[in-house]
């Protein structure tokens, strides 16, 4: 058995056991590990990124799958926390076009509730990013401390601090308290990736390309926008790029934008844009560097779409579909 190569991505937040309806019949549930956080960390694995999960796993038999399936799928588990809490659960429900809303219970909950030494107080060498999400970022008492991961290594300028909001506006608190959080963690990082809904979250009553100028201003060199069907955009230091979503068949969404972000992270690992010195890694995007990224990232999404759950693609799938996108 080879050795495990170093981490080059570590990833901070949740995993949330989905409870997914249908497979077994109408009214029947199955379990799908799931939770942004981790399904990102797994979609950059599977496209050949060492990545790293700092996760608080719950002491249930949930637990255990979420465990298993993250040692399955190669991640490093030096991040991996035996909590005492459960398990984080999500009830999703899926509408015709499947698309997928959550009712969440997740008060006692192990995801959220770090403690004073278990973040890493240095990265190695060999990491190039760090990257933050979704409800974990919100909820105490454990979000006071990623906050203070990301101040510090954004101050460092060693790694490349990324994040995806992912809000959840019905578990994550006050909306004033959640949406002033939520810029300052914008303010820690260097690439943002959110969705249109997330934009709409955070500056109420405001066109998607006002919104993601207002994010990009307050310091980001990057700003992806994920816009479901409609394709995605980013901007970058004044320069904009856009594609279409990628036509497919869905059967659902679930973590199609965790394997877009993915996917984005393991291409600006490809392009060196990862690493120290994060801005000036980053100076210089074209149009035509803001379209490969894009493409690459809403392939894995669109590629995702077309299974049950968060099952994002391999390298080799990804390679496939790229191949026939650009003969086509």
């Amino acid at each position: 058995m080879s050795e495990q190569a170093p981490a080059r991505l570590v990833v901070v937040g949740e995993n949330v056991m989905d409870l997914l309806p249908g497979k077994h019949g109408p009214r029947s549930l199955w379990a799908a590990p799931g939770g942004g956080p981790a399904n990102t960390a797994v979609a950059a694995s599977r496209l050949g990124l060492p990545t790293r999960l700092l996760a608080r796993i719950g002491s249930d038999g949930f637990g255990a799958m979420i465990r298993a399936r993250l040692l399955t799928e190669g991640l490093d588990p030096a991040g991996l926390i035996d909590a005492e809490e459960p398990t984080a659960l999500a009830l999703a429900t899926l509408s015709e076009d499947g698309s997928a809303s959550y009712d969440f219970r997740m008060e006692e909950a192990a995801d959220w509730r770090w403690r004073s030494g278990e973040l890493p107080e240095t990265l190695e060498p060999e990491v190039k990013a760090l990257h933050a999400a979704s409800i974990a970022l919100f909820r105490e008492p454990g979000a006071g401390l990623i906050e203070a991961l990301l101040r510090r290594e954004h101050g460092r300028g060693r790694v490349t601090v990324t994040l995806d909001p992912n809000i959840r506006a019905d578990v994550i608190g006050d909306p004033a308290a959640a949406r002033a959080m939520a810029l300052r963690h914008v303010a820690q990082a260097h690439v943002v990736k959110a969705s249109d809904e997330d934009l709409e979250f955070l500056y109420p009553d405001h066109p998607v390309e006002e919104a993601a100028a207002a994010l990009a201003a307050l310091g980001p060199v990057l700003v992806v926008v994920t816009r479901g069907g409609e394709g995605a955009f980013a901007l970058s230091h004044g320069v904009m790029a856009s594609v279409p979503a990628p036509p497919t068949e869905v059967v659902d969404t679930v973590g199609a934008g965790d394997s877009f972000m993915g996917a984005l992270l393991h291409r600006l690992d490809l392009d060196g844009r990862l690493g120290e010195s994060p801005r000036e890694r980053l100076a210089g995007l074209t149009e035509t560097d803001l379209e490969a990224l894009l493409t690459h990232a809403a392939t894995a999404a669109a590629h995702t779409v077309t299974r049950e759950g968060a099952d994002p693609p391999t390298a080799e799938e990804l390679n496939a579909a790229l191949s026939r996108d650009s003969v086509g």
